[in-house]
């Protein structure tokens, strides 16, 4: 198991990094919020994990731990592989992923691309005791952010522009505030 990679990004795509290191080039598939926090020339290191196939071995890299933690976890749901684990940590971030689960918010969940109803009950019900059995779970409530994302959407904002702006507003502020916030760095856009 590869766990933990340390290099020179040397190039960066939408989706991964190629990462030197002693003169071999990793392909890293990464999430936007890693992918976000480096650009090329940059030295990083990544908390790894490799998934072994039949016909590849892809290693996907994380900025911390935490979100590692989180995509492994994702992937103990059936159905769930890891390409899907991305897009989920690309849609929202681990911190209101954790606290979607542990507070049994499927609506968050089933506004993620891809995640259905079921689905969203699935990984709710399945990581909802994993995630409170090891501690990384969050009691804060994120209705809010579900409700200010579907009025911003109501007002004819693309989804993922919205989740891009949500992102960047601290998560403990009432619903209203995280409307207005978000507004602000919409109209910005």
């Amino acid at each position: 198991m590869i766990a933990r990679i340390e290099g020179t990004i040397i190039e960066k795509t939408p989706d991964h990094l190629v990462v030197l290191v002693g003169g071999i080039g990793y392909l890293v598939y990464t999430t936007r919020e890693t992918l976000d926090s480096y650009d090329e020339g940059i030295v990083v290191s990544l908390a790894t994990y490799l998934v072994v196939r039949e016909d590849a071995l892809d290693l996907y890299g994380f900025v911390s731990n935490y979100e590692k933690d989180i995509f492994m976890l994702l992937l103990s749901v059936s159905g769930i592989g890891p390409k899907s684990a991305i897009g989920v940590l690309n849609a929202i971030s681990a911190e209101t992923l954790v606290r979607a689960i542990s507070t049994g918010d499927t609506q968050t969940l089933s506004t993620i691309s891809g995640i259905g109803r079921k689905t969203a009950e699935k990984i709710a019900l399945e990581l909802k005791d994993k995630i409170i059995k090891s501690g990384k779970h969050d009691a804060r409530d994120i209705r809010g952010e579900s409700e200010a994302l579907l009025a911003l959407e109501a007002l004819g904002y693309r989804q993922g522009d919205v989740r891009d702006a949500l992102r960047n507003i601290d998560a403990g502020l009432d619903t209203q505030t995280k409307i207005r916030e978000a507004l602000k760095i919409l109209g910005k856009q």
